[in-house]
């Protein structure tokens, strides 16, 4: 059964990059940009991960990670976060809040897809 993979990122260079590497790995993506309708799109999409940027337009990954983890459908769904914050204790404060995986940008390809198989169990 193939694996299927939410990305939220809003920056359309990123999002595309993410998306393609997955579609030719083998992966059904669900593309979302704007973070305020994640969530919904998660329990429409039903992923077996998410991949979420955590510095995005209208509202934080952070929060999103959370109401992820609250959510009775989605809380088992690992969270790869990917992000800018790469300072001293964001990894951290990233995982606290229920994150499984986490890489700063800007990210390689190989460490990308290796965390990626490494949360869905390929």
């Amino acid at each position: 059964m193939t694996k299927r993979i939410l990305v939220v990122e809003d920056n359309d260079l990123n999002r595309k990059l993410f998306c393609d590497v997955l579609t030719a790995s083998g992966f059904a993506v669900e593309p979302v940009a704007d973070g305020n309708v994640a969530i919904e799109r998660a329990r429409i999409f039903i992923p077996n991960l998410v991949v979420m940027d955590i510095q995005l337009q209208e509202v934080s990954g952070l929060d999103l990670i959370a109401s992820l983890k609250k959510d009775a459908i989605l809380a088992d769904v690992p969270v790869l976060a990917v992000t800018a914050y790469a300072g001293k204790g964001d990894e951290q404060r990233i995982r606290d809040v229920g994150a499984e995986g986490y890489l700063a940008k800007p990210v390689s390809i190989g460490p990308f897809m290796a965390a990626v198989k490494g949360l869905v169990g390929q």
